[in-house]
């Protein structure tokens, strides 16, 4: 079993566990199973997580900021509390047009 960058059973505030870096896309493990993952992703300004297509959904809540969410060439600007589900084999880009952070989840079961 792999652990986590989060201890367990200890609380936290998700939006100060991981900061900005200046030109960067931070990634920081909350949980990771091999059915799934829990990340907490921060995103400066002028920044990209790159266009993919991935053969699991995502859902991604906005904790800070605000992000452009493109998936199969539709964009849409989510703020902070706002969420969405990225389904599985979309082609989809996360950009920052301002500076965001984010929850990201991406569950691996129900696609035997």
């Amino acid at each position: 079993m792999e652990k986590s960058e989060v201890e367990e059973s200890e609380i936290f505030i998700i939006v100060e566990i991981i900061e900005y870096v200046p030109n960067a896309v931070v990634i920081k493990t909350i949980i990771k199973k091999t059915t799934g993952n829990v990340t907490a992703v921060s995103v400066d300004t002028g920044e990209d997580i790159t266009e993919r297509i991935s053969p699991f959904d995502r859902f991604i809540q906005i904790i800070e900021g605000s992000a452009e969410i493109i998936i199969d060439d539709h964009s849409q600007t989510l703020a902070k509390g706002q969420s969405i589900i990225i389904p599985a084999h979309s082609m989809n880009t996360i950009k920052a047009n301002e500076r965001f952070k984010m929850i990201s989840t991406i569950i691996k079961s129900g696609y035997e």
